[in-house]
Order: structure tokens, then C-alpha cells, then sequence
């Protein structure tokens, strides 16, 4: 339409351009984007917990022990609420959809979860630990924090087998790494472990995914974790040593799950080659 006395065209309806400049399907946020970025929060409030209740105090010459473990079984309940978010965000993308951003959002918030805040913990053990070296823990936290570099970034570029993951994945490895600081061993042995468990994460030593059954599994013993913590928080009867166990149960799951796996790939390999000699014969 004409203006009559501007002989101008009309200015679109304000309707028709915020059908024109609607956001781009790429830069809506699926339900598991939402997820994961509650991971990735998740990640964030761990360190915050890591330096307020742990940090802070022990700079400030405060004594209250009761503090410090609370903020503690904080941040790694906070993790382990991370690993949930992280679990159900894959479910929930296969079974509905995920942006075209969901791979990159997934990395970035397992980075802040499974890389950066295992990593600060690491690092303030060093600093407030009576037995730890500052500077040598510095260097643990690094190992640990490359080891979810590297391992997302190997796993964003690397296609392998459907089922299996290569190397430990990077929740499992974090809670890894917090069991054997929560476990309070001599720090030499812990250092070890740590840089043990960052090895396994790069290496590829064959971890199945949490699918089905395992899915499920994995979900009671996060539970089972979070309970577990708690009680040690709240210093209930035998909480510390019903912490050492789940920490040490988590230690040798690292251990064991693997043998699995690499049983099952040396019974397949050996079925092939009975089939191929079967098939030799006559």
C-alpha cells in the first residue's frame, strides 16, 4: 500500500519481521541442551563450594572442620548431580532430539564438571592437606584437567564402535580422582592414583557406555554415593568409614570394569578365528 500524501510504501507489520529475523533452528535449546547446561552449573557450584567452605577458611586460619567437610561432600554431591544431568541428557537426546549445538554445549559443560572442578579439588588438597606438596599437586590437577581435554577432544573426532567408549569417561573419572582424595591416603599414593586414573582416561583401555541395565546401575550407585556423603557430612555413626568403602568400591570399579570389556573382546576374537578355521575345512 501507497501513503497518499508521502507516496511512501507502508513499514512492515512488526509481525512479518520477527518472522523474518526469527532465531535460527540452530540456536534453540533442545530439552537435553537444558540438561546439560544444568551440568554444567552443576560443575560451576562444585568449585564455588571447593572455595568457600574448603579455601577460604583454611587461608583465613579457620578451624572449623565441620565446615570443611560439609562444603566437601557439597562439591562432590554437586558432581555427581552433574553426572546425572549428563546421563539423562544423552537418554533424552536419543529419544527426543538435540540442537545442532548439543555435541559442543555437551563438551563445554563436561569440561567445567569432569575437568575443571575435579582438577580445583585435586588442587586445594594440595594447599590445605598436612602431608601434600602445593606445587606437586599443582601438577596432579593439570594431568587430571589435559586428561578431560584430551579425552573430549579425542572423543569429538574419533568414531568407534556403538557400545563402548575409549578410555575412562570423563564422569567416571572425576569421581574417580575425588574418591582417592576423599580416601585421605598418604599423598605419594594418592598423587599415583590420580595420575593413574588420568592415564586411564586418555588411554584406550575400552569402557562400555551406560546403556539399558548399566544405565540404570550407574544411576543407584550415584544415589547410593550421594547418601553416602551425606552421611559423612552429618558425621553419622560409622560415616567415615561408609565413605572410605564407597571410595575404595569406586577405585576398584575403574579397576575391574575394563577386565570386561577386554574379556569380551578376547572371547570374540577367539570366536572368529574358530569360525574362520571352521570354514577352512572341508
Amino acid at each position: 500500500m501507497i501513503d497518499p500524501e508521502t507516496q511512501a510504501g507502508w513499514v512492515p507489520e512488526a509481525d512479518e519481521v520477527d518472522e523474518e529475523e526469527e532465531m535460527p533452528l540452530s540456536l534453540r535449546l533442545s530439552i537435553a541442551d537444558t540438561l546439560t547446561l544444568g551440568n554444567a552449573t552443576c560443575g560451576f557450584m562444585a568449585v564455588y563450594f571447593t572455595t568457600t567452605g574448603i579455601l577460604i577458611p583454611h587461608l583465613t586460619g579457620s578451624q572449623e572442620s565441620g565446615m570443611a567437610r560439609h562444603s566437601a561432600a557439597t562439591a562432590v554431591i554437586l558432581m555427581l548431580c552433574a553426572a546425572v544431568f549428563d546421563l539423562f541428557d544423552g537418554l533424552v537426546a536419543r529419544k527426543l532430539r538435540s540442537s545442532p549445538m548439543g555435541a559442543e554445549l555437551d563438551n563445554l559443560s563436561d569440561l567445567i564438571s569432569f575437568g575443571l572442578a575435579p582438577a580445583y579439588f585435586v588442587l586445594v588438597y594440595g594447599m590445605v592437606a598436612d602431608d601434600a606438596h602445593q606445587r606437586v599437586a599443582a601438577v596432579g590437577a593439570i594431568v587430571v584437567l589435559l586428561a578431560v581435554v584430551l579425552r573430549l577432544a579425542r572423543f569429538s573426532c574419533v568414531t568407534l564402535k556403538d557400545g563402548m567408549f575409549q578410555g575412562m569417561p570423563s564422569p567416571f573419572g572425576a569421581l574417580t580422582v575425588v574418591s582417592i582424595v576423599l580416601l585421605e591416603l598418604p599423598f605419594v599414593a594418592t598423587l599415583l592414583a590420580i595420575l593413574g586414573t588420568a592415564w586411564l582416561m586418555v588411554s584406550r583401555v575400552e569402557y562400555p557406555k551406560p546403556r539399558g541395565r548399566l544405565a540404570g546401575a550407574m544411576l543407584c550407585w550415584i544415589v547410593l554415593s550421594m547418601g553416602l556423603l551425606a552421611a559423612w557430612a552429618f558425621d553419622a555413626p560409622s560415616g567415615q568409614l561408609l565413605l572410605q568403602t564407597g571410595c575404595a568400591l569406586q577405585l576398584v570399579m575403574g579397576a575391574v570394569i575394563p577386565l570386561f570389556a577386554t574379556a569380551r573382546r578376547v572371547n570374540n576374537f577367539r570366536d572368529n578365528r574358530r569360525e574362520a578355521r571352521a570354514a577352512q575345512l572341508p
